[in-house]
C-alpha cells in the first residue's frame, strides 16, 4: 500500500484504489473459496431462474396466442338467435339472412351453419342416444373460407358433394367417431353418409370442431332442413368491424333485431392473451422468496468471510488501507458473488423457457425487462447483503486483528 506525505508534517494519506485494484481485492476472497462461492451463488441463481422462467413461459404463451390471433384475424362476427321477449317462443333467423349480411358495406365473406335434428354414429347399431356430443349441422360452401380453416385430409363440400350423402367431420368429431381418413361411412340420420373430409382444428369456432357438416342443399333433400340458419359468420375489413357490428342484427332480422345476438369469437382469445400470466404471480412470489433466501446466504457467507480473514484485514489496515477501502472491498466481493448467481440464474431461466417453448411448439420469448430487472435485483441484494459485513470488517483495528490471528 503506497502512501504520500501531507502538508502538515508526517501525516500519511492512503493511495486511491483504481477500479482494477478494487476488482482484484474484491475477487480475492472468491478465488480462495470456490466451493463456498458456488453454494452461496446457487441460492441467488435459483431465485432468478424461477423468476425469469415464469416470466418467459408466460410471455411465450402470450406470443403464441397473439400469433394465432394474427393468423385467424379479429374481424370475424357471428350472428345467432337470441332470447325472445316471450317465454318459450323459439327464435329463428330468416332464411335470407346470409344474403342480407353479404350486402353490408365492408363485409368480405359470409357463411352459415344450421343445427339439424339428427345424430351421427359410427354405425346404425350404435345406440341413438350415444351421440358423443357431436352435433349435425348444415353448412354453406363458403363457411371454411370465412373461418380461415383448412381441411386436414380429404376435401371440403362443393356444389356436387353438398347435394348428396356426404359429410365433413370436425377435428374433434372425427376423433370421437374413430375416423382417421376420408372414404369411411357414418350413420347420419337414417342413412349412411360418406366422409369426404376431416378439418384441422378451428380455434375461433370450437362448435365446428365438434360437428358433422353436410351441404346446405343436401340437408334440405335428405334431412328435412327448413333453410333457417342458426349461425351466420361474416368476415369484414378490419376498419369496418365496428360499423358492421352496429347494423348486423338489424340486417339479419329487420323486424326483430332484438332477437339477434352478435358475438366476436376472437374476443375469447384476446382476453386469454391479455390475462396470460395472471396466475404467474404466485410463482413470481416464490421466486422472490428464493432470491431473498439467497441474499441471506450471501450475507452469512460474507460475515463468515470477515471472521476468517481478520488477519488479512488487520494486515491491510496496518499497511495503510482506510476503512472506506475495506468497506469497498467487501461490498465488491458481495456484489461479485451475487452477480455470478444472477448470471447463472438468467442462463438457467432462459434455458428452462427454451425447453418449455420447444416442447410446446411455442415461440421462445424472454423479455429484456425481466432479464435486466432480475439481474438488477441481484445487484441490489448483493449490495445490501454486503453492507453489514463490510462495515464490521472496516471497524477492525490493525492491533486487534493481528492479536486475534
Amino acid at each position: 500500500m503506497s502512501a504520500t506525505r501531507g502538508r502538515g508534517g508526517n501525516r500519511l494519506k492512503a493511495a486511491r484504489l483504481s477500479p482494477r485494484d478494487v476488482a482484484h481485492v474484491g475477487s480475492s476472497g472468491l478465488r480462495s473459496r470456490p466451493m463456498r462461492v458456488v453454494l452461496s451463488a446457487l441460492g441467488i441463481a435459483i431465485g432468478i431462474a424461477t423468476m425469469i422462467s415464469v416470466v418467459g413461459i408466460s410471455a411465450s404463451s402470450q406470443a403464441q396466442l397473439l400469433r394465432e390471433l394474427d393468423k385467424l384475424g379479429t374481424n370475424l362476427l357471428v350472428a345467432s338467435p337470441g332470447e325472445s321477449m316471450f317465454a318459450g317462443e323459439e327464435v329463428k333467423l330468416p332464411e335470407e339472412s346470409v344474403g342480407m349480411v353479404g350486402r353490408i358495406e365492408g363485409v368480405q365473406d359470409v357463411g352459415a351453419t344450421a343445427d339439424l335434428d339428427a345424430t351421427v354414429r359410427r354405425t346404425e347399431k350404435v345406440d341413438e342416444d350415444d351421440t358423443g356430443g357431436i352435433a349435425v349441422k348444415a353448412t354453406t360452401a363458403d363457411l371454411l373460407r370465412v373461418l380461415r380453416g383448412e381441411v386436414g385430409s380429404g376435401g371440403w363440400l362443393n356444389a356436387a358433394t353438398g347435394r348428396y350423402p356426404s359429410v365433413v367431420l370436425g377435428h374433434v368429431a372425427a376423433e370421437r367417431l374413430g375416423i382417421t381418413e376420408p372414404g369411411r361411412q357414418v350413420w347420419l340420420g337414417d342413412r349412411y353418409f360418406t366422409v369426404v373430409g376431416i378439418l384441422d382444428p378451428l380455434p375461433l369456432a370450437p362448435e365446428i370442431e365438434r360437428s358433422a357438416l353436410v351441404g346446405w342443399e343436401g340437408a334440405k333433400r335428405l334431412l328435412d332442413f327448413d333453410g333457417h340458419p342458426t349461425s351466420v359468420y361474416e368476415r369484414s375489413a378490419d376498419a369496418a368491424v365496428e360499423d358492421v357490428r352496429k347494423v348486423m342484427a338489424a340486417t339479419v332480422d329487420p323486424q326483430n333485431p332484438q332477437n339477434v345476438k352478435v358475438t366476436d369469437p376472437s374476443s375469447a382469445l384476446r382476453a386469454k392473451a391479455a390475462t396470460e400470466g395472471a396466475f404467474s404471480s404466485l410463482l413470481l412470489g416464490l421466486g422472490g422468496i428464493a432470491l431473498l433466501v439467497g441474499g441471506v446466504g450471501v450475507a452469512n457467507t460474507m460475515i463468515i468471510s470477515v471472521l476468517e480473514r481478520r488477519y488479512e484485514i488487520g494486515l491491510r489496515r496496518s499497511l495503510g488501507a482506510t476503512r472506506g477501502q475495506i468497506r469497498i472491498q467487501f461490498v465488491t466481493e458481495s456484489l461479485m458473488l451475487s452477480g455470478l448467481g444472477g448470471l447463472a440464474g438468467v442462463a438457467l431461466g432462459a434455458a428452462a423457457t427454451g425447453v418449455y417453448a420447444q416442447s410446446g411448439g411455442l415461440p421462445w420469448v424472454v423479455p429484456l425487462w425481466a432479464v435486466g430487472g432480475g439481474f438488477g435485483a441481484t445487484l441490489v441484494i448483493g449490495t445490501v447483503a454486503g453492507l453489514y459485513p463490510a462495515v464490521r470488517a472496516s471497524r477492525l483495528s490493525p492491533t486487534l486483528a493481528l492479536h486475534a490471528a
